[in-house]
């Protein structure tokens, strides 16, 4: 069942999956994709054409500006944004009002169990990683990659964290770090990426 408050903006022409939920004052606009079980907070905004998958959360009042791509699993927090407009101007040179074709929009994409904290901003184009994680009230402007914690203007690496988003402590081995939760390990590459291994 799909569950859609009286005070929700849905368009006719948006797909909502199995068992999610709009609740107040929520828009979505017009070709949005929402997978199963997915959440869309009190005043958040879905914008045209943006696609989640399943299990997705958008707490109160995110604003999810097209043409942004959330993989299953996604968390965005609170009042957080996702811009699509790289340059940004209400008029052109010439000072007359923009019009949607004046300006080619740029996405966010979340990959599967990313989580995105309160009031972060991400600038488009940029992609969040595998299970990263964005602290609240953090910039981003660069790629994140899989299962990093950034933090800060701009949003920089201050940790790794592991699928259950707890930050991972240092193994007995070189680069190897393991989750406190539930005893996963994961290796440190040569590129400063980081990976599962099996325990």
């Amino acid at each position: 069942m799909v569950r859609i408050l009286d005070s929700a903006d849905v368009s006719p022409d948006a797909t909502i999956g199995e068992g999610s939920s709009v609740w107040h004052l929520a828009q979505v606009r017009e070709n949005a994709v929402l997978g199963e079980n997915c959440i869309v907070g009190r005043g958040a905004y879905v914008g045209t054409g943006v696609q989640m998958g399943d299990n997705c959360k958008l707490q109160n009042y995110a604003l999810v500006y097209e043409p942004a791509v959330l993989e299953d699993g996604v968390f965005v927090g609170p009042a957080a944004v996702f811009t699509n407009d790289f340059y940004p101007r209400a008029i052109d040179p010439e000072g007359k009002l923009k019009r949607g074709d004046d300006w080619e929009p740029v996405g966010v994409t979340c990959k599967k169990g990313s989580s995105i904290g309160a009031r972060a901003v991400c600038i488009a184009p940029v992609t969040i990683g595998r299970w990263a994680m964005v602290a609240a009230g953090a910039v981003v402007v660069k790629d994140v990659p899989d299962f990093a914690l950034v933090a800060g203007v701009p949003a920089r690496r201050v940790r790794w964290v592991g699928r259950a988003g707890v930050p991972l402590e240092p193994g007995d081995a070189e680069g190897l770090w393991v989750c406190p939760q539930t005893g996963d390990h994961y290796q440190e590459q040569d590129d400063n990426t980081l990976v599962e291994v099996s325990k």
